[in-house]
């Protein structure tokens, strides 16, 4: 906690620092003094609900908790970034008045301007653009592919973080009603179906239970769902959390695999379904085993790997000899719920982070879905919920 508190106290110094600036440019350039008066105010409003809300019990609350945190916290991010934004065009349009000329009053306009343009792009996200999904068709064309499976077509969904929406199931209804009119072959769903608790998937259990296809609803665990993110009064309460959701996933007709592998079939040929526990990198925790799941992963049969955290296929499949997994299915990303003419802040921290990538000889694929929840901030700013249609070809 002391940790947490020493940065929220650092950025709030620099908010207030912020907020005084603002306020002496209105004291000065406003003839009347409300302006003034309605940014200060506004200011310690917004201070003293972001340091009530750093102290709420996230880990230990529940679910609405969470939201109000969630919620109070960005709100304030898009008031101050717009703030940052225009305090650094005013100022930089003072600096000809440091070299005894006028101000360029046009740099401060634009500021303004720039300023209110973050503010709308955010809450659009956080209205508008975090329910528009987007379907995303792709080809993977794999060698020895079983000949009936020539055109088999996938429909990958991934990270929902069904706390996020609370007990309103529109989105979840309307992610349902779409995957359905694509009419799949199979439906898989790579992880991070909750937040921190099983609890908060009971409103959205009957919706999620309409997902259908003629192969089934097979999915995996991320590393939101095994109940890390929240404080336990012991380690049987938290395996009981896991329990439950892995309860209602076969409630909802979902095959869970638990590394594990089932087996697709059509007429005589077949296509093996893998998929592994939460395997990732640091600080993510390792639950997974592909050895478990499939224990001869070299042989010749035709697989498709789930597997939530994209760095399992960099760090152990891609370019491996011994690994004969010709497409790998992951989440995780988000694309950090950020993406804006292809650039996601999301590739400073992984070199696979939404989209197709094949290793050097185009024998291992990986697509990554960048998801349809959020988590963190309820935005997507670009990177719109994305649901993709996978379709493989022999080569």
């Amino acid at each position: 906690m002391r940790l947490l508190l020493f940065p929220v106290i650092i950025i709030i110094l620099v908010n207030i620092l912020v907020d005084s600036y603002i306020y002496g440019i209105l004291r000065r350039r406003c003839s009347r003094i409300w302006p003034s008066q309605v940014q200060a105010w506004s200011a310690l409003v917004f201070q003293l609900a972001v340091l009530a809300a750093i102290c709420l019990p996230r880990r230990g609350g529940d679910n609405a908790v969470l939201l109000a945190v969630m919620w109070t916290l960005y709100a304030y991010l898009t008031v101050y970034l717009p703030k940052y934004v225009f305090v650094v065009f005013d100022f930089v349009s003072r600096i000809p008045a440091m070299m005894h000329r006028g101000r360029a009053k046009w740099l401060s306009v634009a500021g303004v301007g720039f300023a209110l343009a973050v503010f709308v792009a955010m809450w659009w996200g956080a209205l508008v653009n975090r329910h528009n999904l987007q379907v995303k068709e792709c080809e993977i064309a794999i060698e020895n592919l079983p000949k009936e499976f020539d055109g088999f077509r996938i429909a990958q969904i991934s990270d929902l973080h069904v706390g996020t929406f609370g007990s309103d199931t529109a989105f979840v209804h309307s992610l349902v009603d779409k995957v359905n009119s694509l009419r799949p072959d199979v439906v898989v769903f790579t992880g991070d179906i909750v937040n921190s608790r099983t609890s908060e998937l009971l409103p959205h259990i009957k919706p999620l239970s309409r997902l259908q296809a003629p192969h089934g609803v097979f999915s995996i665990l991320g590393n939101h769902d095994y109940g890390d993110y929240s404080d336990w009064p012991n380690d049987i309460a938290k395996l009981q959390n896991l329990n439950e959701l892995i309860a209602f996933q076969k409630e909802m007709g979902w095959r869970l695999l638990l590394n594990e592998t089932d087996f697709l079939h059509i007429g005589n040929d077949s296509i093996a379904l893998v998929g592994v526990e939460n395997i990732g990198d640091p600080p993510f925790k390792v639950y997974g085993s592909l050895a478990k799941a499939y224990p001869n992963p070299s042989d010749s049969v035709t697989k498709v790997l789930l597997t939530h955290n994209p760095a399992h296929w960099t760090d152990s499949i891609a370019n491996n000899p011994e690994i004969n997994i010709p497409l790998t299915l992951s989440g995780h990303t988000h694309a950090m719920q950020m993406e804006v003419a292809g650039w996601s802040p999301a590739m400073w921290r992984y070199d696979t982070w939404g989209g197709l990538y094949n290793d050097a000889d185009s024998t291992h694929h990986l697509y990554v879905n960048i998801g349809d929840g959020t988590v963190g901030f309820p935005a997507r700013i670009g990177a719109t919920p994305e649901i993709t249609i996978l379709t493989l070809r022999k080569r």
